[in-house]
């Protein structure tokens, strides 16, 4: 799964996270400050995000940089399914 991908199944499941259209998202939105998560919203999101691409998270790797912004959460998506490509 590319970037663009992760993207946007990202601003779907977010979108139904926030219960709220979300707009187009830029790598550098932050998660907490600019898209309003809160930590209820963030485990709803990974749920979300298990369920439609299949995501698997470690919680382990689960860092709070992770949820900085919608790049560096695209980041951690693109590592676990590489990781997941490579086992």
């Amino acid at each position: 799964m590319d970037r663009t991908a992760i993207v946007a199944q990202l601003q779907i499941s977010l979108s139904e996270v926030l219960n709220r259209e979300v707009a187009a998202l830029r790598e550098d939105q932050r998660l907490f400050e600019d898209l309003a998560l809160d930590s209820t919203s963030v485990i709803e999101l990974l749920m979300s995000l298990e369920d439609t691409v299949g995501l698997e998270v470690d919680p382990d790797d689960l860092e709070p940089e992770v949820f900085q912004t919608v790049g560096t959460l695209v980041d951690y998506v693109a590592a676990s399914f590489a990781k997941t490509a490579a086992a």
